[in-house]
């Protein structure tokens, strides 16, 4: 049998397509356990967008996505040039880990806690990392607990790599120590279930 080509995988496909199962999916998942997940449901088709915006897809290496629910910013990402194989994609709910490895065979789905990334991610030796990309439901951890998982998987990444991170509340969901990292906020998007921002966080020059 033929592997399906990449386009098929697009954003515009996804919400042609998958968009009622995913949402019921997505909904099911948030009853059982809305501290896990972050909304319920996907992202949008203009945050997604604005989240794979933030990746530039000539830097080689990996690109992690954190917690990518059904894939919405998944098909983002490859729509915006990343292709399958570079991606890496840990999330916490088993379905939406099945539905990710039928919809996107090529890249590899982790089942495991996205807060243990940095460890996961290092023990696969991938080289240097292109971007972070998370959807986190980040609030329900402590500000410091937030602030190293950036800082670490930063760490793992080429110079100048972006964490970028979906919220829907006004302020950085990671505490910015200007010392250490850069962070810029998207304008608001309003055309989302919730309105969202998207932050973009680097380290610092003196930290790379």
């Amino acid at each position: 049998m033929t592997k399906p080509a990449e386009s098929e995988f697009s954003r515009s496909n996804y919400y042609k397509q998958a968009q009622p199962s995913d949402e019921f999916v997505f909904l099911r998942a948030w009853l059982r356990a809305p501290l896990f997940t972050a909304a319920m449901l996907p992202s949008g088709p203009l945050l997604s967008r604005a989240l794979a915006a933030e990746v530039d897809p000539k830097i080689p290496g990996a690109v992690v996505e954190l917690g990518p629910g059904t894939g919405s910013v998944t098909a983002a990402l490859v729509e915006r040039g990343i292709a399958l194989d570079r991606l890496i994609l840990i999330e916490f709910n088993p379905d939406f880990c099945r539905l990710l490895e039928r919809r996107y065979p090529a890249a590899r789905v982790i089942e495991g806690d996205a807060f243990a990334a940095p460890s996961i991610v290092e023990k696969l030796k991938l080289g240097p990392l292109a971007a972070v990309v998370s959807c986190l439901p980040l609030y329900g951890k402590t500000p410091e607990v937030r602030q190293r998982l950036l800082l670490d998987m930063l760490t793992l990444g080429a110079p100048g790599i972006p964490f970028v991170q979906a919220t829907n509340f006004p302020r950085s969901p990671i505490p910015i120590d200007a010392s250490i990292m850069t962070a810029s906020a998207s304008k608001r998007i309003w055309r989302n279930l919730f309105p969202a921002l998207v932050w973009t966080y680097r380290l610092a020059s003196n930290r790379r």
